[in-house]
């Protein structure tokens, strides 16, 4: 599946995708600094997710317009990713908010779990979901990505978390 990268304030990030649609978007931890040689060239099926992704970091995007393609996830976990897309720029939402707009307020540990397996970071935006308490909680990029996602996205004059 052709790949792509774009540099971050907050790192490398991959983006995989087909001309069926975005497959993933994830953030490369670089072990022992082997990083990836990013490719100039970016394939023709990413540059619009190349190109929104780099606006979003340059604070000039609030929501994407991309075709996802699903490589995996069981229809649980499909549901709660398109849920996420409920959760507006400069929001946040909580595990157990996505569990009752699913109609289960039951599965807010499940909910949690399929939130873990987002496999588009940031564009389904995960980062947007807290604890009910307000705090931050996990995060598959790394908690600082995440508050630092939520700081970029916070309105001007807002607290630290907002909902």
């Amino acid at each position: 599946m052709p790949e792509a990268y774009l540099s971050t304030p907050l790192g490398l990030l991959s983006l995989r995708g087909s001309d069926a649609g975005l497959a993933a978007v994830t953030f490369l931890d670089e072990p022992h600094g082997q990083a990836p040689t990013p490719v100039a060239e970016v394939p023709e099926c990413l540059r619009e997710a190349h190109c929104q992704l780099k606006a979003y970091f340059a604070g000039e995007l609030r929501e994407f317009k991309l075709r996802y393609h699903f490589e995996k996830g069981t229809d649980f976990q499909r549901q709660v990713w398109a849920t996420l897309l409920g959760v507006g720029y400069g929001r946040t939402a909580s595990y157990l908010d996505l569990a009752r707009q699913l109609g289960n307020p039951g599965a807010v540990r499940a909910v949690g779990a399929a939130n873990g397996q987002n496999p588009l970071g940031i564009v389904l935006p995960c980062h947007r979901i807290i604890g009910a308490n307000g705090q931050l909680t996990g995060y598959a990029g790394g908690l600082h990505r995440k508050k630092w996602l939520l700081q970029h996205e916070r309105p001007t004059g807002q607290g630290e978390l907002f909902r």
